[in-house]
């Protein structure tokens, strides 16, 4: 085994090693407390591996030893769960279709990464979409359709997604996209108090407008109307469920599918199923990802207004291995530990002690602003790129790992099992971070 003192020295020889300055010890690493194997320092975890790792590190209930035993085999096979079934993939698909999926949404699809989640909920999209406009012949032209899509999104980096995807030039230029619709995100702000701040209702009229005119400028041919229902990367933007309804109604009126990108959402991480089903507002596609291990989608009868629609026809969406058998089993066990520990209901308890932490500490200090959040997903607003980057750098100096968000924000991504008193530890470390005010 490579030693931890030359983990990074190793990887620069074969890739960029650019991320955090530890080494994670997988032994010693418990509930939200990562190990650095290097200098034996721990660092409370605020950022769950980019909201993809809601159970924290040696969960007991993930020690079990018929879990474990489950776990390997699904993982000594990496069987092409597209075309060869076995009985671990059918046990997941029913607790998840059953128990996480809402009623309404029949059809689902499996996948490895969130990106090409998204990619497949467009490509559904795009086929319902061209046999509405009867385009049955599968060599119909279809370069007309377009996705209208909104400011400060992160749907992937992949072949469709990166034309979405509008965060930061690193991550998007250079690289040839389609010249799809984006328009306003009328995100909310909020105030210390928890109400909304700023004029929203204009900034919703703005997007409208903008909506108004991409249906003008392309009649009939919009296939999808994506959003994220909290835009994360792009800086934690929340939206109303007004907003979303009225996102609803032009699916409706102009026959285009409504997709929620809920990969860094989804799973719980707002306190339910889904960050949709707070707002009250369904989808027609839903993507997800991080959390749920596997990624995919899933689907509702909409889609079947269509004849040979992509979940009739087979191998119209389709990969080699249909998301990873590991990943399967290992969220089947997920779906039951939230489930026997109650861990909806605590993560939205602890989210609020969270919440409720740092409005204290911006009424007392003034440093950030527009605190936010549901469940595990929070975050707060500094005054400039660079204030948020200092207090981000200061943050892990104390031994708190957390994410930035959009050009001023900082995101928490909390675990799970994170106990009360753990967040006190969060909001200790963040007040030692800040600069003191006069």
């Amino acid at each position: 085994m490579i030693g931890a003192d030359v983990v990074h020295e190793t990887l620069r020889k074969y890739q960029l090693a650019d991320g955090f300055p530890i080494v994670l010890d997988l032994d010693r690493s418990e509930g939200v407390w990562m190990h650095d194997a290097r200098t034996g320092r721990r660092y409370l975890d605020a950022f769950s591996f980019f909201a993809s790792w809601p159970m924290g590190y040696n969960h007991p209930k993930l020690a079990d030893p018929a879990f474990r035993a489950e776990l390997q085999r699904a993982a000594s096979t990496n069987v092409t769960n597209s075309d060869v079934y076995t009985a671990e993939m059918a046990a997941f698909v029913d607790a998840f279709g059953s128990r996480v999926t809402p009623p309404g949404f029949p059809h689902h699809f499996w996948v490895a990464g969130g990106a090409l989640a998204v990619e497949n909920a467009l490509k559904t999209a795009f086929d319902w979409k061209a046999r509405k406009l009867g385009r049955t012949h599968l060599e119909d032209g279809v370069e007309d359709l377009v996705v209208l899509h909104f400011r400060q999104a992160f749907h992937g980096r992949s072949g469709y997604t990166i034309s979405l995807t509008n965060t930061r030039p690193d991550k998007i230029g250079l690289f040839p996209k389609f010249a799809w619709p984006r328009v306003h995100n009328p995100a909310v702000i909020f105030d210390l108090d928890g109400g909304v701040a700023n004029d929203i209702e204009a900034e919703e009229q703005l997007a409208a407008d903008e909506i108004e005119a991409v249906f003008a400028a392309h009649p009939g041919r919009v296939a999808a109307i994506i959003i994220e229902p909290m835009q994360g990367e792009g800086g934690d933007n929340h939206f109303r469920g007004e907003f979303l309804a009225r996102l609803r109604r032009y699916a409706d009126d102009r026959e285009a599918m409504l997709i929620f990108d809920e990969v860094q959402t989804g799973f719980y991480g707002s306190g339910k199923a889904w960050w949709w089903q707070h707002l009250g507002v369904a989808p027609d596609i839903v993507a997800f990802g991080k959390k749920t291990q596997v990624c995919g989608i899933y689907a509702s009868s909409r889609v079947d207004e269509v004849a040979d629609n992509v979940f009739s026809l087979p191998s119209r969406i389709n990969s080699t291995w249909g998301g990873s058998l590991a990943d399967m089993v290992r969220c089947r066990r997920f779906i039951q530990i939230i489930e026997e520990d109650g861990l909806a209901a605590h993560i939205t308890a602890v989210g609020e002690r969270l919440l409720a932490g740092l409005r204290d500490i911006a009424r007392r200090n003034g440093s950030f602003d527009n605190v936010r959040g549901r469940g595990s997903l929070a975050a707060i607003t500094l005054d400039t790129t660079a204030a948020r980057d200092r207090l981000i750098e200061e943050m892990f100096a104390r031994g708190l790992v957390v994410l930035p968000s959009g050009s001023r924000a900082i995101r928490f991504r909390l675990p799970f099992v994170i106990s009360p008193a753990e967040i006190d530890e969060i909001l200790d470390r963040v007040g030692a971070s800040l600069p003191a005010r006069g």
